[in-house]
């Protein structure tokens, strides 16, 4: 015997499954963000290879080549011109240039590892004043504090010498900040209380545990000071006098000034500096990617 058919009543066709409107909405938004991500790094990028690209070129192809793109190749003539100009003071300024950040940057980071840690760890009396004076001394823009530091600098004979833009470089209210701000989640007081139940002291507690806890806020708080000492212009216009004491900013903007009057052309060798200025920075940043990443491994782990 056949089964009986089934009752056309019961017999449904298949319908298309209908995709929610969140699905289509989240596409879109997503497809915003890539563009935006996409226009962002086409804005960064872009000055960058205009910089790689004009560092290859000589003053002709400058003028009369298209800016984004390579014409003849002349990069390793204006690197050995850039080296060879004027004796060789583009080393001198190099010099000074790492001394003035990486010193700098150094002494600064220890400076704010210290105070970011007391004012998160100690309580005395007017710890919220000195806070609040952290908090308001990094708002006020650094150009209006040129001129003051250069009057005292004055009065101490310190002007047109690298301590005048050292000293003013060890000190860094936003990196103060930060530190206290990383201390506050990175250095438990279990642990601090627990060295001092030990018998260590204050300075010790410091340097073997503090600072141990604390390199990725300190390799962060260094980095930011290298590149904002990198490239300061305005102080070290302000205090330095002789060529000699110059760092590679103030140096290339020179150039730059008087590249009409120059017995060569000076375009060529500004933009072939500032491509080399940039290695360091590039060099610093990849050197201390490791701090970060075992940053946030212990951040994971715990």
């Amino acid at each position: 015997m056949t089964a009986p058919a089934p009752s056309p009543s019961l017999v449904r066709t298949a319908e298309p499954e209908e995709r929610p409107a969140g699905v289509h909405q989240s596409r879109a938004s997503r497809g915003l963000v890539l563009l935006g991500l996409g226009l962002l790094v086409v804005y960064s990028v872009a000055p960058v290879w205009w910089l790689i690209v004009s560092a290859t070129k000589d003053q002709r192809d400058l003028l009369y080549s298209n800016g984004m793109w390579f014409a003849d190749f002349h990069l390793l003539r204006n690197i050995e011109q850039v080296f060879t100009y004027n004796d060789g003071i583009f080393f001198r300024w190099l010099g000074n240039s790492l001394l003035y950040a990486g010193g700098g940057a150094a002494v600064c980071t220890l400076i704010s590892l210290a105070a970011g840690y007391s004012l998160s760890r100690f309580r005395f009396p007017g710890r919220g004043l000195a806070l609040g004076a952290v908090i308001g001394s990094f708002l006020i823009p650094y150009a209006m504090l040129t001129l003051p530091l250069y009057l005292v600098f004055a009065k101490l004979g310190l002007v047109d010498s690298p301590w005048a833009v050292l000293i003013p470089s060890f000190v860094s209210p936003f990196a103060v900040y930060l530190a206290k701000v990383y201390t506050d989640g990175a250095v438990p007081e279990e642990l601090i209380e627990a060295a001092r139940l030990d018998g260590a002291g204050e300075v010790r507690i410091f340097v073997q545990i503090v600072l141990r806890l604390m390199t990725t806020g300190g390799a962060t708080v260094f980095l930011l000071s290298f590149v904002q000492n990198w490239n300061q212009f305005f102080l070290p216009l302000t205090m330095l006098r002789g060529e000699d004491n110059w760092t590679l900013s103030l140096g290339l903007y020179y150039w730059n000034s008087r590249r009409d009057d120059a017995e060569i052309d000076l375009t060529a060798l500004v933009l072939t500096g500032s491509l080399l200025s940039v290695i360091p920075l590039a060099l610093f940043m990849i050197a201390l990617q490791r701090y970060w990443r075992t940053g946030v491994t212990l951040g994971s782990l715990k």
